[in-house]
């Protein structure tokens, strides 16, 4: 038996202590994790909801490479952009009603992506469908914008 039997084995008080300070840790390490994270999504959305910053010939150049790589892969139509509903002044709810005048309620590139398509491609035959992709705990979430070319 060793000389300090308390050196080798701790009182079932201390091992608790132990136990409850390493689960203090991994509960502050998924605070700070959880906040980062927040923090991300708060940049992402305010850099979303202002304008790109591109050019118009440069967003129909991004327009017509995107839809020339779906075609070569046989696509008729392609998710172009998919954003949160909370870039929606209502979040989402004209869009996802299919209310006249959905349109009006985009902001940032989401309205970018819009006006591109009523300025350039919708002469030219190209629809545009933006729509509800996902419902998280049955709410409107993100919002895809479909580009379509063909029936």
């Amino acid at each position: 038996m060793p000389a300090n039997i308390d050196d080798l084995l701790p009182t079932a008080k201390e091992i608790q202590r132990q136990t409850a300070l390493q689960a203090a840790e991994k509960a502050e390490q998924y605070a700070r994790l959880q906040a980062t994270i927040g923090a991300e999504k708060r940049k992402l959305i305010e850099r979303l909801s202002k304008p790109s910053g591109l050019s118009e010939d440069e967003k129909v150049e991004l327009a017509s490479t995107v839809i020339q790589r779906a075609v070569r892969n046989g696509l008729t139509e392609v998710q172009v952009y998919r954003f949160p509903h909370t870039l929606c002044t209502d979040n989402g709810r004209a869009i996802n009603q299919q209310e006249l005048g959905w349109e009006k309620t985009l902001t940032g590139i989401a309205q970018e992506i819009y006006q591109l398509w009523a300025d350039y491609l919708k002469p030219r035959g190209y629809q545009i469908r933006y729509q509800i992709i996902d419902f998280p705990s049955g709410i409107p979430g993100d919002i895809g914008v479909i580009l379509v070319w063909g029936d």
